[in-house]
């Protein structure tokens, strides 16, 4: 299992997202650590079990262990995150704003990794999720700590891509074809 293993299943029709795959992968500016973990908080976040299966086997053997539990727990706290303060955000009664939130997320003070990493991929399964408001306070808190907008549009970029991939692959195993 790998990327070129998920490569070869892209469909020709969608050559453009195979291009892209490789291109994040291999023409990638953010450390390894960065990259892997944004590659397996995406596609857990992707909701691709085909995706999820070709690249965690990467990712395992690119992160150390902490590395690799943290990026799990991006997407985990973030699946959470993106609900309830998108939820929040697209009420038209802000009021919800002022109340307390009541919900644990702990693994974000002590991710057990780079802040900063955590951050990026924090703010990458934001992106699939379609969190506007945890959008905006990972890319300040990134920015914030001298991240550059060329390294943020990299981590959506991934997320783009890989969300591309499980999309594409899911409706050709749904449609047989």
């Amino acid at each position: 299992m790998s990327v070129d293993a998920l490569k070869s299943r892209i469909p020709d029709y969608a050559k453009d997202l195979r291009l892209n795959l490789s291109s994040i992968i291999t023409n990638s500016e953010l450390t390894p650590q960065q990259l892997w973990g944004t590659v397996l908080a995406t596609a857990i976040a992707s909701r691709s079990p085909i995706v999820l299966r070709e690249l965690a086997p990467d990712a395992r053997e690119m992160l150390s262990p902490e590395a690799y539990r943290a990026a799990k727990s991006a997407a985990a706290v973030m699946a959470m995150n993106n609900v309830f303060y998108r939820t929040r955000h697209l009420l038209s009664d802000h009021e919800y704003g002022n109340l307390r939130a009541g919900l644990r997320m702990n693994i974000i003070g002590n991710p057990g990794v780079e802040k900063v990493d955590f951050e990026l991929w924090s703010f990458a399964v934001s992106a699939i999720n379609a969190c506007g408001a945890c959008l905006d306070s990972h890319e300040q808190v990134l920015r914030k700590a001298g991240v550059g907008r060329e390294v943020v549009q990299e981590a959506f970029k991934i997320a783009s891509v890989i969300q591309a991939v499980g999309v594409t692959l899911e409706a050709e195993e749904i449609l047989g074809e």
